[in-house]
């Protein structure tokens, strides 16, 4: 009895935390975004709720657009290094943009370009890596310089280099690479393609 009684107090808690989440988050954000435009609002005078949604969008948006042009990339790369001139600033800023960057697959080639395999901490046992670039050695061995990622922050790990031919590249995109890391292989292909290595 007890048992039946606990494991259905546990199937309903495991049933409601990711609607409760899921719903804080919302609010959340509903509330964040709203409230980036209260000051305009406040300046006009009235204030709809879901209009500052509407309005930080769009700004985001028109901002977008003014980047992606010649003169908005121009002021945008001088508002930049003003940042980058302040000590502090600066380092802050630079790590969140590469991880920005690694995870969005922009800046100009700067990112995770695919997802391999390796067998890490021991042969036989084998890790998810992304490669972030190549090198080839004075013996013209080909190695790919990999960060390991942790599960379930992906942003956390270590870099390491290593031969190519004793890693397997898998087809696997970058984006699902970082789903299966973040749901520690809850989130994976059915079939995984481990078979293809060679033995």
């Amino acid at each position: 009895m007890w048992t039946h009684f606990k494991r259905t107090i546990l199937a309903g808690i495991f049933t409601i935390v990711p609607l409760a989440l899921t719903g804080y988050i919302l609010v959340f954000m509903f509330r964040f975004l709203d409230s980036v435009s209260a000051p305009i609002l406040n300046i006009i005078g009235f204030h709809i709720p879901g209009l500052g949604i509407l309005l930080t969008i769009l700004s985001v948006y028109f901002l977008g657009v003014i980047i992606r042009n010649v003169l908005g990339r121009r002021l945008f790369s001088w508002g930049e290094k003003i940042v980058l001139a302040i000590p502090l600033v600066s380092t802050i800023y630079k790590t969140i943009k590469q991880f920005i960057n690694a995870f969005s697959g922009t800046a100009d080639g700067k990112s995770f370009q695919k997802v391999i395999f390796l067998q890490y901490p021991r042969v036989g046992v084998w890790t998810l890596a992304f490669v972030t670039g190549e090198s080839v050695d004075a013996n013209s061995v080909e190695y790919y310089h990999i960060f390991v990622p942790t599960t379930p922050n992906p942003t956390s790990g270590f870099f390491i280099i290593i031969p190519k031919r004793e890693t397997m590249l898998t087809e696997m995109t970058v984006e699902e690479g970082i789903k299966m890391v973040i749901s520690g292989g809850l989130i994976a292909p059915p079939e995984n393609e481990l078979h293809n290595f060679p033995k």
